[in-house]
């Protein structure tokens, strides 16, 4: 009888899930497959000892990072607007240092029927050669109520290239979100996210919180 009761609550949860999947647009699977290859691909380059930042010690107990679910309403489509008469700032490192950035744009979007706004910034070296490899790419540096309290406290980065800005929209995919370097192990140099970043709602999205081994 046990067994029996077993399997109609297995065969139920099967065509649960295949309803869950199945209500899914294809537009909206590609979504999700695209931000967990990403996840994916991150997660390989903390468990690969040849491109992990994390010590033998770490990776021996390291079987990969730790996400929250994909959840496509944290990839927002958002109104951007350039600020081209920014002035460049020296944004605070977690080292005490400063490195110098410039506001590129604001970023306005909608979440849960509350409206946000992101600075998205730019290093100012690779404004001034353009040339260099990242010399296109923007910086996201964000904090939300998840910092501390489920995800790294120091906040969480997200790159993006001036070519994803198409007239005045900009996708944010808070699913491909990561961690500093120092979320991980000590001695690196680590934008802090300025109070402009900080957003007032749990982004429950990207990667998770590590708990840093000595």
């Amino acid at each position: 009888m046990k067994f029996y009761i077993f399997l109609v609550i297995f065969a139920f949860a099967k065509v649960a899930t295949s309803q869950t999947h199945a209500s899914l647009n294809s537009k909206d699977q590609m979504l999700i497959e695209q931000a967990q290859k990403y996840q994916d691909s991150l997660s390989e380059v903390y468990q690969n000892p040849a491109t992990s930042i994390l010590s033998a010690k770490q990776l021996k107990d390291f079987h990969g990072l730790e996400f929250y679910p994909i959840d496509l309403k944290f990839r927002v489509s958002a109104t951007f607007t350039k600020t081209p008469d920014a002035i460049p700032f020296d944004m605070a490192l977690s080292s005490g240092r400063t490195r110098e950035y410039v506001m590129y744009g604001i970023a306005k979007f909608e979440i849960e029927g509350k409206v946000f706004t992101l600075p998205i910034y730019q290093n100012t070296y690779y404004r001034d050669h353009p040339e260099h490899e990242y010399g296109q790419s923007l910086f996201l540096p964000f904090t939300d109520y998840t910092s501390g309290n489920g995800s790294y406290g120091g906040g969480r980065y997200i790159d993006m290239e001036q070519a994803a800005i198409v007239g005045n929209t900009l996708i944010i995919d808070f699913n491909k979100n990561y961690n500093p370097y120092c979320a991980y192990t000590t001695g690196y140099n680590c934008p802090i996210p300025p109070e402009e970043n900080d957003l007032m709602i749990r982004i429950e999205a990207g990667v998770k919180d590590f708990e840093m081994q000595e």
